[in-house]
């Protein structure tokens, strides 16, 4: 590691470099030993180069955004996790919305109700940012990323630069193509909105945020749903069916609020979520023959 903090010198003005950083103060499980390297860039960083400076130190890398969908290991991170969220600029022109990776879900939510752009209000309220919500095809309420990517811009770890437009992004159920090449990390995305009315979009953010609150456990540390939605059923339901709302492994707890949400009730570690879901997940399938697959990445 020491090599690689000497061959990233020449770029220190771009970047904040920590070493042993906590995982549990970047996850919104709150939950995760120290990475080795820890790493924000800045400004006009030259990303490329950059990469290629840790691709040819051998050591893994790791893109965090929010944290929003990340599970890591109590002994931490062996390598080096590369923040994403400086990248958090929002631009509007006309019916489209060009935002960096970083940018909070939230926050193009709120840029597109001041512009009276319709299309994005079923984001509102998940926790993540554009880049992790690119990569997962993340959706709520009938909507999805997929509906609203025109493009979006790359980097890849040996540095090289490429875009995407529409159908090539290969969207499906929690699924792209950036997921298919973990090596690709998302710059920007430019997303394809309509005008709207704006007191019909504020009412449907304010609904949808509504109803999270009333039926999520948002006081606790979590990753959002645990579980993928298996073909024909709930995961949520499934796991309620099976009598686990509120099984507990150590500090981890089935949600007494929504079963497919597994939370930190404050001290759990990871070894008791990862013993939590092995455990959903091994009655469901004796109970109802139906497996849950995980929706939380595992560092």
């Amino acid at each position: 590691m020491q090599s690689l903090l000497k061959a990233l010198e020449p770029y220190q003005t771009y970047l904040t470099i920590r070493e042993n950083e906590p995982m549990a103060a970047h996850t919104t499980f709150r939950i995760g030993g120290p990475a080795d390297l820890y790493l924000e860039w800045h400004g006009d960083a030259p990303l490329g180069e950059i990469l290629r400076v840790i691709r040819a130190s051998g050591q893994p890398l790791y893109i965090l955004g929010r944290g929003s969908n990340v599970l890591v290991h109590d002994e931490g991170v062996r390598g080096v996790v590369l923040n994403t969220l400086s990248a958090g600029e929002i631009a509007c022109e006309g019916e489209t919305i060009t935002a960096g990776c970083g940018a909070g879900l939230a926050s193009i939510a709120s840029t597109a109700l001041r512009h009276s752009l319709t299309g994005f209000e079923f984001a509102a309220g998940i926790p993540g940012s554009l880049g992790g919500a690119i990569c997962m095809n993340a959706g709520a309420y009938g909507g999805e990323m997929s509906q609203v990517v025109l493009r979006s811009w790359y980097v890849t770890e040996d540095g090289e630069y490429g875009v995407i437009e529409g159908a090539g992004h290969d969207f499906g159920y929690r699924q792209s193509v950036y997921k298919e090449h973990p090596d690709w990390l998302v710059l920007r995305v430019e997303l394809g909105l309509r005008t709207g009315e704006p007191e019909t979009i504020r009412a449907a953010m304010e609904d949808y945020t509504q109803r999270r609150r009333d039926k999520q456990p948002l006081q606790y540390p979590s990753a959002g749903s645990t579980f993928k939605r298996p073909t024909g059923y709930f995961a949520g339901r499934l796991i309620e069916d099976c009598g686990l709302k509120g099984c507990t492994i150590g500090g981890a707890q089935v949600s007494e609020k929504h079963a497919g949400f597994l939370i930190n009730r404050g001290d759990a570690t990871c070894d008791d979520m990862l013993r939590l879901i092995e455990h959903v997940q091994r009655t469901v399938k004796d109970r109802f023959g139906v497996d849950l697959e995980c929706e939380i990445r595992v560092w």
